[in-house]
């Protein structure tokens, strides 16, 4: 408390700066400056008063004086300075004058120093005689003939084009792109139908007559093959029809060698023309699964081996999609494997799933301009092992393969994961699954629900095998070893007991369980060479096609033999069921025959 504090003023402003660089020249470098401005000013004020006494002011007052000098008027005498000074006007400041309507606030002046990054030095040095001169002038001549030689010729160009410009806007008065587009686009078809006239006959009108003779199996014909030259080193990662324009379909290119992942391609094909692709998208990463909106053909979901989810537009123009998933919209951290369009929400607004090694279930709503996701689900692996001491050390997430939401129960959807288990799940219920089922030794390529009975869905995986399930029954109903791993399998739009598999062998298995339960009744290699592997299968959802994907970036097209999709015989007098009815009769009646051992053997 008895400390003195004393305060010593000196001449140093505190607030000037002490760390002023400037560049030396001399040193070629940047040096500190110990001259600093210390000077501080408080307050200034311009005034326009002068003191009497001055002479300025003395000046000033004889002069208005001289001007106007007030006489009096009784003698006419002039009155005495000390009078006239009282009552003659006041002048204003000639050196400091300004008119009131130019009076306007001024900012005050403050110092700007710009300091700027030296100049670049170089030192050269060269010899120069007359005849180094004497070329250097030749060479510059000849670069302005050049150069006048060279205008001349764009002029002329530029007058033949206005001249072509002239004759085709009168020979088309409108300016519409798209119109010069799709004649371009009619007439290439009319050519390519033309040059594969008998593929299309085929398609259109040949039925196989020697199928007559072969009792219950049937054939696949070749029609076309897709193929686009900037994909030729990608594979056929994802193929979907489109519902409403029957003969387009898109295909997603990318690679499943993970030590060779780069860029990708979304194509869009028509059988009408099947030499060039109708739309085209590249991107930068590898394209996994696609699904086309079922109402709105032009919204296409798009899932990557990065782990975004993507929209595109067909409507609109460019390369980019409209709607894209990013790290902080909650991308997923590994590849996304399925993607599914589902019934827009509450607000109207579209919404689409998606299912990725990181073990979540996401669903992705089109909100304006954004991508907003709530994940659904986090699967986790339900083993035995993890139950015990060690199980925080096991792993707990499972990683999602492939799922497919139930046909008719809107909620009810199954995912198949990489450790060959499937899951049954709710939207509704997400802190469990509803049922588990230990489906395969290896991890699920596909599970897809039965377009017609709403208990049966099929399987397929890479350990050779496909199955059907009653999601009632943890067993499968069927079980099928196609002696190869499966990398896809498709349900048939005209039969409930029909599907179809393809093999990395490069072969084509399709079944019809109405007519045999055991082996396919039609089983067809595609490729040519033993390497191409087969990836993915669509049926046509009208015309009786597939269309089938592989590893070298080539989409086969096959027609169905009439065996394939023949109908069941009829006894005299009997009608031909019609309708979905008939279709869950036919397979109600084939789980039938399963079951009833099984209940025979739970009443013994």
């Amino acid at each position: 408390m008895k400390e003195e504090i004393t305060r010593i003023l000196t001449a140093n402003n505190p607030h000037a700066p002490q760390n002023i660089v400037r560049y030396n020249f001399k040193e070629r470098a940047y040096k500190a400056t110990s001259v600093v401005d210390q000077m501080a000013v408080h307050f200034v004020w311009e005034g326009s008063l002068l003191h009497e006494d001055s002479d300025e002011a003395r000046r000033l007052r004889a002069t208005s004086v001289e001007d106007g000098g007030d006489v009096d008027e009784a003698g006419g005498e002039e009155r005495p300075d000390s009078v006239a000074s009282k009552t003659t006007k006041k002048v204003t400041n000639q050196f400091n004058f300004s008119e009131r309507a130019s009076q306007t606030l001024n900012n005050p002046s403050r110092e700007r120093n710009s300091q700027t990054e030296p100049p670049p030095r170089s030192r050269f040095s060269a010899t120069a005689n007359q005849w180094d001169i004497y070329d250097a002038y030749l060479e510059e001549l000849q670069k302005q003939e050049k150069n006048k030689e060279k205008q001349k010729a764009t002029q002329v160009k530029k007058d033949n084009s206005k001249c072509k410009t002239k004759t085709m806007l009168l020979e088309t008065p409108s300016d519409d792109i798209t119109k010069v587009s799709k004649t371009s686009k009619v007439f290439e078809r009319m050519v390519n139908q033309n040059t594969f006239d008998d593929i299309a006959q085929d398609f259109k009108y040949f039925e196989d007559a020697s199928d007559e003779f072969r009792d219950q199996e049937g054939t696949l014909l070749l029609l076309w093959k897709f193929q686009f030259d900037k994909a030729k080193r990608l594979a056929v990662t994802a193929l979907c029809w489109n519902n409403k324009y029957q003969d387009m379909f898109a295909v997603g290119m990318g690679s499943y060698d993970f030590s060779k992942q780069g860029r990708g391609m979304l194509v869009f094909y028509s059988l009408k023309n099947s030499t060039f692709p109708e739309y085209i998208y590249p991107t930068t990463s590898g394209v996994l699964c696609l699904d086309i909106h079922e109402q709105h053909s032009f919204l296409v979901a798009v899932g990557f081996y990065d782990g975004c989810v993507a929209v595109y537009n067909l409507k609109e123009e460019g390369e980019e999609p409209v709607y894209k998933s990013t790290a902080k919209t909650g991308k997923h951290t590994d590849p996304v494997w399925q993607v599914r369009w589902q019934t827009d929400d509450m607000d109207n607004n579209h919404n689409f799933y998606s299912v990725s090694s990181d073990g979540r279930v996401v669903s992705w709503t089109l909100v304006k301009n954004e991508l907003i996701f709530t994940d659904i689900i986090r699967l986790s692996m339900n083993s035995a092992a993890s139950e015990g001491p060690g199980a925080a050390q096991l792993p707990s997430i499972a990683c999602g393969t492939s799922f497919d939401f139930h046909k008719q129960i809107d909620y009810l959807f199954l995912v198949g994961t990489e450790e060959g288990k499937i899951h049954k799940c709710s939207k509704t219920y997400s802190s469990q699954f509803l049922e588990t089922y230990d489906a395969h030794s290896m991890a699920v390529d596909a599970v897809k629900w039965n377009p017609f009975h709403p208990k049966v869905f099929i399987s397929c995986s890479s350990d050779w095998t496909v199955k059907i399930w009653d999601h009632t029954i943890n067993t499968p109903m069927f079980t099928f070893d196609l002696n190869g791993a499966v990398g896809d399998v498709a349900w048939s739009p005209y039969s409930s007991t029909v599907f179809a598999a393809v093999t990395t062998v490069g072969s084509v298995h399709v079944f019809d369980l109405n007519i045999n339960k055991y082996e396919a009744i039609c089983q067809q290699p595609v490729v040519a060479k033993k390497k191409t592997k087969l990836t993915h299968i669509m049926f046509n959802p009208i015309y009786p096609i597939i269309i089938v994907g592989d590893d070298r970036g080539y989409v086969t097209s096959l027609k169905l033999s009439p065996n394939l999709r023949k109908k069941p015989k009829l006894k005299k007098g009997q009608e031909m069921p019609k309708g979905p009815e008939a279709e869950i009769a036919k397979m109600e009646k084939l789980l039938s025959f399963l079951r009833e051992p099984e209940q025979s053997q739970d009443t013994v």
